[in-house]
């Protein structure tokens, strides 16, 4: 008699077949690589770092935090990517602070009008992050179902950080009239989508 292996038992495959941890790491570098523009842009620019990219470095941080499991410990590519985030923000950090201390702790001072959207912003954080790990607990983390959605979210958050980067560096500085609440609208949706992956991974 043939019986049904249970759920528990089902094999769960990593995002993209990569090893688990690649994908947060590569999310990881393009947050941080936003930062490492900001502070390496021409000094007579003025450009600042958005009070949502704050939200997105805690991410960060639980990237680097996480310990794979001891079956996923001897691939490469997810310590490579933990090298690359860390090891670049350490080095573009002090490269900034030796040319500019002063520059620098400006472009990483939000602007004192934004300070007002951190209630919306962490609720879009903790939102995104929630919501997927609901998901995870209703579909079940070996579900086919599942695991499709977290691949797609992960493609969704990388799109959206590879376009927050062309949209603050070559679109907004050429565009007059910027319309604030359609820019606060869209970080909240980058914050959300972004999270929903690392709470999909959690």
């Amino acid at each position: 008699m043939s019986t049904v292996a249970p759920a528990a038992h089902l094999h769960e495959y990593p995002t993209f077949g990569l090893p688990v941890g690649s994908v947060r790491g590569f999310l990881s570098v393009l947050i941080c690589s936003f930062f490492w523009i900001v502070l390496l842009y021409p000094a007579d620019a003025e450009i600042k770092a958005p009070l949502g990219h704050f939200f997105l470095l805690t991410l960060v941080f639980l990237a680097f935090a996480s310990h794979p499991l001891p079956e996923d410990r001897t691939h490469v590519l997810p310590w490579f990517m933990r090298l690359l985030f860390v090891g670049g923000s350490v080095g573009v950090v002090v490269l900034a602070l030796f040319r500019n201390p002063q520059l620098t702790a400006t472009r990483l001072t939000p602007n004192k009008d934004d300070i007002t959207q951190w209630p919306v912003l962490l609720g879009c954080l903790a939102g995104g992050f929630g919501v997927a790990l609901f998901l995870r607990f209703v579909l079940g983390r070996r579900s086919e179902a599942f695991m499709t959605l977290r691949a797609w979210i992960g493609v969704i958050a990388m799109l959206l950080l590879f376009f927050e980067t062309l949209l603050q560096f070559f679109i907004l500085p050429g565009v007059t009239n910027k319309d604030p609440e359609v820019l606060k609208v869209w970080e909240g949706v980058l914050i959300a989508a972004v999270a929903a992956y690392f709470g999909s991974r959690a």
